[in-house]
């Protein structure tokens, strides 16, 4: 209850105050009001030499500097007002300026970044030139008395071993592609052959669950009852074509098909980009159908087709952009 009559108390005082200093000024208000009004209404002769005119300047300021300053009561919430609104104008002005140099900050952000790139790089450049450098003179030392056909022969065997080394990693690469082929990719380029998912959206399938096709929504049909593996071997030769005889005369189910055709494309497309010898336009591999493997191939961006025949796809170069 206390609380609540303090409060009132202030709050009247408070407007008791704002309404004396309203009058205060309404009266200086009228004061100057009056004292304009007698010297407009007074007929003084206007000086016409500037000496008359500074004199009269001169009377004015010292008019104002000999008088007293309006100063408000003791209880007056002027100040404070003027205060408010200086602080206020500061703030608004702060927030302005502020606003029109975001651009500006966000632009030397950038900048400073890119230059802290540029360092970096520039940096990393120069060490590798140190290191290549230091070669150099390694190589120019120890091959100071060295003979040309020392050199010669140094360099053709280490030719050579580097080429039993890319063909070493070749042949393992090669291993990997088969297995991962016949492990992961064959039995779904079969499941998208016979008109399933695509590549990657039927995972945990095998040979046996897909032999029996799909239905028109893309889902694995049940087997009913024991399959018909000369209906089964037919099929397979319709989509996949007779065997080329690398299956030994076994009998071949889906996934067995399938990776044969990959394989067999990948080896044309690797055969023919060799044979290209960079030529990109020579390194094209006509498909005498569309297959899954082909579309995989695009899709994976490991191979493109032909600008002008979609029955024609190559590899793309990656390593001859590298050279680029």
């Amino acid at each position: 209850m206390d609380d609540r009559s303090r409060n009132n108390s202030e709050a009247q005082s408070h407007a008791t105050n704002i309404d004396h200093t309203l009058k205060e000024l309404q009266r200086k208000v009228r004061e100057y009001e009056a004292q304009l009004s007698e010297l407009r209404s007074a007929e003084y002769e206007a000086p016409s030499t500037a000496a008359g005119q500074a004199r009269i300047l001169k009377t004015a300021f010292d008019d104002v500097t000999n008088s007293e300053p309006f100063l408000p009561f003791p209880g007056s919430v002027l100040p404070a007002l003027l205060a408010l609104r200086k602080t206020h104008q500061t703030i608004q002005e702060s927030k302005a300026f502020l606003a029109s140099q975001i651009e500006t900050t966000e632009k030397t952000k950038k900048r400073l970044k890119d230059d802290e790139a540029a360092l970096r790089d520039q940096q990393l450049l120069n060490e590798a030139l140190k290191q290549r450098i230091e070669t150099l003179r390694t190589e120019a030392d120890s091959g100071a008395n060295a003979q040309p056909e020392d050199e010669a022969r140094k360099r053709i065997e280490e030719l050579r071993r580097k080429k039993q080394t890319y063909n070493k990693e070749t042949s393992k690469l090669m291993k990997s592609l088969n297995r991962f082929i016949d492990d992961h990719l064959a039995v779904m380029l079969a499941a998208e052959a016979m008109g399933g998912p695509v590549v990657g959206d039927l995972m945990n399938a095998d040979a046996e669950e897909i032999a029996a096709g799909f239905n028109a929504q893309g889902k694995l049909k049940k087997p009913k009852g024991e399959t018909n593996k000369d209906k089964s071997q037919r099929r397979i030769d319709d989509i996949w074509g007779p065997s080329d005889g690398s299956s030994g005369g076994k009998k071949r189910d889906v996934a067995t098909a399938a990776g044969e055709e990959m394989r067999q494309l990948t080896e044309e497309l690797l055969n023919k980009l060799v044979e290209a010898k960079g030529s990109s336009s020579d390194a094209y591999v006509r498909l005498p159908y569309e297959t899954a493997s082909a579309r995989f191939l695009i899709r994976s961006n490991v191979a493109q087709f032909h600008p002008k025949d979609a029955m024609r796809i190559r590899l793309v170069d990656y390593g001859r952009e590298l050279d680029d």
